[in-house]
């Protein structure tokens, strides 16, 4: 199966996992697991919710994370403040990069949006330098369009 076959694939799960629920950490919850479980080379895969103008852990697939990130700081941070998809070959190039596991190496982060408002990022992390390709953004922007549906 090629790479666009894979998340055609990915895109058909999520949407039969998410179908018919409301509940966004439940979906979150179960988007995790399906992206960790599916990736290659893959050590985090996660979600951050903007509470209080931070980002705040939500649900997860990995070792423990840091809990609070500020909007601004960090991968997480950047994606969530200019509502930007962020594609890092390598994070410690990544200006005020965040380290909570020292072994990551390359970092996807999407945000999700609900009526143009950031209100949480889908961070994924890979022990990889230069993990994610252009693919990988198209594939992982679609899933979450796929989950900004079930919230509007």
């Amino acid at each position: 199966m090629n790479k666009a076959e894979f998340y055609q694939d990915l895109q058909a799960q999520v949407s039969a996992l998410i179908a018919g629920e409301q509940d966004v950490i439940a979906n979150m919850a179960n988007i995790s697991a399906l992206l960790f479980d599916a990736l290659e080379l893959v050590n985090w895969v996660g979600f951050y919710r903007v509470l209080d103008e931070q980002l705040v852990l939500g649900p997860f697939q990995g070792k423990v994370a840091c809990i609070r990130i500020p909007l601004g700081k960090g991968v997480c941070g950047t994606a969530a403040e200019t509502g930007t998809t962020q594609r890092i070959a390598d994070v410690h190039q990544f200006s005020g990069h965040i380290a909570c596991d020292a072994m990551s190496n390359a970092e996807l982060v999407v945000p999700v949006m609900v009526d143009g408002k950031v209100i949480a990022v889908l961070d994924i992390d890979s022990i990889s330098f230069d993990r994610f390709d252009e693919q990988d953004q198209q594939g992982i922007e679609t899933i979450v369009k796929h989950l900004e549906a079930c919230m509007v």
